[in-house]
């Protein structure tokens, strides 16, 4: 009991641990953000501002363009999602239930994608945009997401298939039911839950994305979030560290509150459908 009793606190302060090393950069950019430019300059940093304000946030939305960029994230973002699920999600189904030497090796082409670095395949990458006059266009950007988020979220999805049992789809098939009606009625409910993941994870990837919105998008008026709050760094490399911080704390917001509104889904109805009717 005293061995499980240990062990059981040593994983709780491990937990708690990792929990703080997750907050602090996040808990310390809120405190920066509605700190006075005085307070910025302190010798004696503290977690809770002594006089907080809002001009940090006001003189975020004076100096840069935050909306319009914020909008073309989303419309990156939402379009990127989108498109990847309904690629990753037919073509994960087929991998997970035909399992062959083509589906192995598909599997394996998700493994090494993931290895590539973004440099490597930016100059061929920018190469075949410019022939499809893609460059500078929202269009060129979202391609780009999804075929970047499309690998990892193949991945995913073939577990998501392969945790739903088989049995389920041979037993509504003795019962009469078609391929279609099985996979509506019974496969889909019980993916819900991965395909909302999935969602959100290419969601978050590409709203969270740099390298590419930077190479690939040069005039102003379409550039993304992470483009723009660069802006705020000088040419000599100082930061204006209070717009900064105020602008990249509306920019973390998005992927909270999408996270808040979808996470019950990711955790609940794992087993929706299963029960026949």
């Amino acid at each position: 009991m005293r061995t499980s009793t240990g062990g059981r606190v040593g994983q709780y302060a491990a937990l708690l641990g990792y929990l703080v090393f997750l907050a602090f950069p996040f808990l310390w950019l809120v405190s920066t953000a509605f700190k006075s430019p005085r307070e910025l300059g302190s010798l004696h940093p503290t977690w809770i501002p002594r006089d907080p304000t809002l001009d940090n946030f006001r003189q975020a939305f004076d100096e840069q363009p935050l909306l319009r960029a914020a909008g073309n994230s989303l419309l990156a973002a939402l379009g990127a999602a989108l498109i990847a699920v309904l690629i990753a999600t037919p073509l994960a189904y087929v991998m997970a239930r035909h399992r062959s030497r083509l589906s192995r090796a598909a599997t394996g082409w998700v493994v090494v994608s993931q290895a590539f670095p973004l440099v490597l395949v930016i100059i061929p990458l920018f190469l075949v945009l410019k022939n499809l006059r893609l460059i500078n266009s929202s269009a060129g950007l979202v391609m780009v997401y999804v075929v970047w988020a499309l690998p990892f979220a193949l991945w995913m999805l073939v577990g998501y298939v392969r945790a739903v049992p088989a049995e389920l789809e041979e037993a509504a098939a003795v019962d009469g039911a078609g391929r279609l009606r099985t996979l509506v009625s019974v496969t889909a409910p019980l993916l819900t839950p991965g395909i909302v993941a999935t969602g959100l994870f290419a969601f978050i990837t590409a709203w969270n994305e740099f390298f590419f919105a930077l190479v690939l998008l040069k005039t102003p008026e379409k550039q993304t979030l992470p483009v723009v709050l660069t802006h705020f760094i000088g040419a000599e490399g100082v930061a204006d560290l209070g717009p900064l911080a105020a602008a990249s704390f509306l920019a973390t917001l998005p992927s909270l509150v999408v996270f808040a509104i979808i996470q019950r889904r990711i955790t609940g109805g794992m087993m929706a459908g299963a029960v026949k009717s």
